[in-house]
Protein backbone atom coordinates (compact mmCIF):
# COMPACT_ATOMS: atom_id res chain seq x y z
CA UNK A 1 0.00 0.00 0.00
CA UNK A 2 2.75 2.56 0.71
CA UNK A 3 6.33 2.64 1.15
CA UNK A 4 8.04 2.13 4.78
CA UNK A 5 8.45 5.28 7.03
CA UNK A 6 12.38 5.49 7.14
CA UNK A 7 14.07 6.82 10.55
CA UNK A 8 14.59 10.21 10.69
CA UNK A 9 17.06 10.44 13.95
CA UNK A 10 20.95 10.02 14.11
CA UNK A 11 23.12 8.63 13.16
CA UNK A 12 20.01 7.13 10.52
CA UNK A 13 19.47 10.49 8.97
CA UNK A 14 21.88 13.48 9.74
CA UNK A 15 20.05 16.15 7.40
CA UNK A 16 16.28 15.92 8.13
CA UNK A 17 14.04 18.32 6.27
CA UNK A 18 9.84 19.49 6.39
CA UNK A 19 9.86 17.44 3.11
CA UNK A 20 11.04 14.29 4.81
CA UNK A 21 8.58 14.96 7.71
CA UNK A 22 5.92 15.14 6.02
CA UNK A 23 6.15 12.33 3.88
CA UNK A 24 6.66 10.60 6.88
CA UNK A 25 3.63 12.07 8.35
CA UNK A 26 1.94 10.79 4.81
CA UNK A 27 2.26 7.73 4.93
CA UNK A 28 1.37 7.50 8.48
CA UNK A 29 -1.72 8.43 7.65
CA UNK A 30 -2.35 6.94 4.45
CA UNK A 31 -1.48 3.33 6.40
CA UNK A 32 -4.08 4.12 9.33
CA UNK A 33 -6.64 5.90 7.36
CA UNK A 34 -6.15 3.12 4.48
CA UNK A 35 -6.60 5.72 2.02
CA UNK A 36 -3.43 6.10 -0.51
CA UNK A 37 -5.88 9.67 -1.65
CA UNK A 38 -9.09 10.53 0.31
CA UNK A 39 -12.17 11.16 -1.20
CA UNK A 40 -13.58 14.91 -1.36
CA UNK A 41 -15.35 14.51 1.69
CA UNK A 42 -11.97 12.75 3.96
CA UNK A 43 -10.07 15.45 2.11
CA UNK A 44 -10.13 18.12 5.28
CA UNK A 45 -9.70 15.53 8.09
CA UNK A 46 -6.36 13.39 6.13
CA UNK A 47 -4.83 16.64 5.81
CA UNK A 48 -4.96 17.89 8.94
CA UNK A 49 -4.02 14.59 10.46
CA UNK A 50 -0.89 14.44 7.95
CA UNK A 51 0.37 18.38 9.39
CA UNK A 52 -0.59 17.47 13.10
CA UNK A 53 1.63 14.12 12.30
CA UNK A 54 4.39 15.91 11.08
CA UNK A 55 4.15 18.66 13.30
CA UNK A 56 4.40 16.24 16.69
CA UNK A 57 7.19 14.59 14.58
CA UNK A 58 9.65 17.82 14.33
CA UNK A 59 8.91 18.26 18.34
CA UNK A 60 10.28 14.74 18.71
CA UNK A 61 12.88 15.05 16.76
CA UNK A 62 13.83 18.07 18.22
CA UNK A 63 13.41 16.49 21.99
CA UNK A 64 15.35 13.72 21.45
CA UNK A 65 18.81 13.29 23.07
CA UNK A 66 20.73 10.35 21.30
CA UNK A 67 23.35 9.61 24.12
CA UNK A 68 25.76 7.49 22.23
CA UNK A 69 26.53 11.12 19.55
CA UNK A 70 26.45 13.39 22.48
CA UNK A 71 28.94 10.65 24.51
CA UNK A 72 30.99 10.73 21.53
CA UNK A 73 31.23 14.15 21.08
CA UNK A 74 31.74 14.55 24.96
CA UNK A 75 35.09 12.16 24.69
CA UNK A 76 36.23 14.18 21.64
CA UNK A 77 35.81 17.60 23.91
CA UNK A 78 38.12 15.83 26.36
CA UNK A 79 40.81 14.56 24.39
CA UNK A 80 41.19 18.18 23.51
Amino acid sequence: MCRSIKTLRPPYAEAVTDQDMHAAALQYVRKVSGFRTPAAHNAAAFNAAVEEIATATARLLESLEVRQQHHHQHEHEHAH
